[in-house]
């Protein structure tokens, strides 16, 4: 059995069912919201994320209609931040097809995803869970304070290790550990179970966003070319360890062009991105998510389902050890 069917073995009928539930989401009476809906909705992911929320319910309890309206909220607030972000980074293409705001235009993107999020906060609201609907509402903030914070770094040229770890947490991090979080919340665990959980999917992000920095540093199918990071200005860990480990007149340059939002010249992209393989860069970033996916183990518990506990596993074992 491969990885993606262990994640799934436990939850296969109630993610079918949850697929139908978020689809219905996509649909207006506004003809042309419809159009740009279909075409989101055609460019979905693999459901990572409401996976995890219906694994963390189903492994406390049973999966019910404040689950899936609780995973529906947080997909649906994750793909409107996807939708603005095209139009911020002036994206065309989302996930190997054309990006709406490429497709159609900034407007109808913005708007579509201001859509979403609306309607996001409408399942939120459905759940009548005080807790899932503060909770869902912090949440917009965090990721927007997460972008936010890069674009200061990229400026001010502030790079350091623990301002780096804030970025992801902010970006990534918080909405693994939000789906965790609100699978305990929707089958009324208690509270150091919904501690438990959400630490979990927090570490399960950081994780997955090591492992997504360092896809970076060499060539992959997923249409990011090798350094598009360093290009935007993003420096991410592996390159960070070089700037504050490494000494050279080189890197020195590197880092005095950094420090006042200079940008690299292409050479000085290449070099930055062989030193992070060679100088131990990209092996300290593997060592991070070793650590961190260790710790994720240990807050598995172990008087779950068995399927449940694997599938957590499995999860677990996807995000470290995926490809792209």
């Amino acid at each position: 059995m491969d990885v993606k069917s262990k994640i799934q073995l436990p939850i296969k009928a109630e993610l079918e069912a949850f697929k139908k539930f978020y689809s219905a989401q996509f649909n207006s009476d506004v003809v042309l919201l419809n159009k740009a809906l279909a075409h989101v909705a055609d460019s979905s992911g693999k459901m990572m994320r409401p996976m995890l929320v219906l694994l963390a319910a189903k492994s406390l309890g049973e999966v019910n209609e404040k689950t899936f309206l609780a995973a529906s909220a947080l997909e649906l607030l994750h793909t409107a931040s996807l939708l603005h972000d095209d139009v911020v980074d002036e994206s065309d293409m989302r996930r190997g097809k054309p990006s709406l705001n490429a497709l159609y235009s900034n407007r109808i993107a913005i708007l579509t995803g201001d859509y979403l999020f609306s309607s996001s906060l409408f399942n939120a609201a459905k759940t009548k869970n005080n807790e899932i609907i503060e909770i869902l509402s912090s949440l917009g903030r965090t990721l927007s304070e997460g972008e936010m914070l890069q674009l200061e770094l990229q400026k001010s040229g502030g790079y350091s290790e623990e301002r780096y770890f804030n970025v992801i947490r902010c970006k990534t991090a918080v909405l693994f550990a939000t789906c965790a979080c609100f699978g305990s919340l929707s089958v009324n665990a208690d509270k150091n179970m919904v501690d438990n959980f959400t630490r979990f999917g927090e570490l399960l992000g950081i994780c997955f966003q090591l492992k997504d920095d360092i896809f970076d540093y060499y060539k992959t199918d997923i249409g990011k070319p090798t350094g598009s990071d360093i290009r935007e200005g993003k420096i991410t860990l592996p390159a960070l360890y070089v700037l504050n480990n490494v000494s050279s007149p080189a890197v020195e340059q590197i880092k005095n062009k950094l420090e006042n939002s200079n940008p690299l010249a292409d050479d000085e992209i290449d070099l930055l991105i062989e030193l992070s393989k060679s100088s131990g860069g990209v092996e300290y970033a593997q060592k991070k998510i070793d650590e961190y996916y260790s710790e994720a183990l240990s807050l598995i518990p172990f008087d779950i389902p068995n399927d449940c506990r694997q599938a957590l596993i499995a999860y677990l074992d996807y995000v470290v050890a995926r490809d792209k």
